[in-house]
């Protein structure tokens, strides 16, 4: 495989983990327009179609799917080797600080930590959970995790989670003394339960969306909460309609002890992301944190 070969395939596996051009630029150290004439150029080669795009995101195409599939394990491998040559008389050693919101540091994060303190225990981790949109670099943090349409394009992101989703759910009693929402502006006539956000305290708007059309609903109902998570039992006994990421509720809507509402309303859309500011002088934890993220998530 020639060099432009292989800079082309890692430019489209860029693309597809990081579901934006913008981004994936910023990761790979290169423009976006550079990047666009790469990934032209490998479809031009090719002689496919390898990449669409939506309103919020990039995807794969069906022969883009294919192509990843066979891809990324043989990225992977060519990483790990790298970082196995370059850290092998010199094992990654001292403290890595990660932010975090918590859903992500809970239902994400916390399940790679033990096997990585297993493959590196020289490294100390110190992770601190925030709900702000911080600075990560002014704050003496190494990296942050958010929300992929949180992160500012000119950091470079890695993917933690897949893509996830919204469910608006309640319960089947509920929902028999007080009817189904058809559409979101159906809302206003429930009791719909809500969310303050702790960092300035405004209300969550619930966001939706149909057709490529976005749909933000200013909420209100008889609870206010800064902890989301107790939204699940509450709305499990009936008090109100609930709007909670879909790992939270999945298993009890699969049990038919919640029922989701406007599935249409509420598409996937890019999940968690582990960023940082610069690909060049890395720190050795910060390097072998993002590898083991890699062949964690293949």
């Amino acid at each position: 495989m020639r060099g432009s070969e292989y800079i082309e395939l890692r430019a489209f596996a860029a693309v597809v983990e990081q579901g934006s051009f913008a981004r994936a630029a910023a990761h790979l150290g290169m423009s976006a327009s550079s990047l666009s004439q790469t990934i032209k150029s490998l479809e031009t080669r090719l002689g496919a179609r390898l990449l669409n795009r939506t309103t919020r995101s990039v995807a794969p195409s069906e022969t883009g799917s294919r192509l990843l599939k066979r891809l990324l394990p043989t990225l992977a491998e060519l990483d790990a080797m790298v970082l196995e040559v370059s850290t092998a008389d010199n094992k990654p050693a001292g403290r890595l600080r990660l932010n975090s919101t918590r859903v992500a540091a809970i239902h994400y994060l916390a399940p790679l930590i033990a096997s990585f303190l297993e493959a590196y225990p020289r490294v100390q981790l110190d992770i601190v959970t925030d709900e702000r949109l911080i600075d990560i670099v002014a704050e003496g943090y190494d990296a942050g995790i958010r929300l992929g349409e949180r992160v500012e394009q000119d950091m470079v992101a890695v993917k933690l989670s897949g893509d996830l989703e919204m469910m608006v759910v309640a319960s089947p009693a509920y929902l028999e003394r007080y009817g189904i929402p058809v559409e979101p502006r159906d809302l206003k006539d429930h009791r719909c339960l809500s969310y303050r956000w702790p960092t300035d305290g405004s209300l969550y708007r619930w966001e939706f969306e149909q057709a490529g059309k976005a749909l933000e609903v200013s909420i209100e109902g008889p609870l206010v909460v800064t902890e989301p998570e107790m939204l699940i039992r509450i709305a499990l006994d009936g008090a109100g309609i609930a709007y909670l990421f879909g790992h939270q509720v999945k298993e009890l809507v699969a049990e038919g002890k919640l029922i989701r509402l406007l599935k249409d309303w509420t598409p996937s859309f890019p999940g968690f992301y582990i960023y940082y500011p610069s690909r060049h002088h890395m720190a050795a934890p910060l390097r072998a944190f993002l590898n083991h993220v890699g062949a964690f998530s293949q």
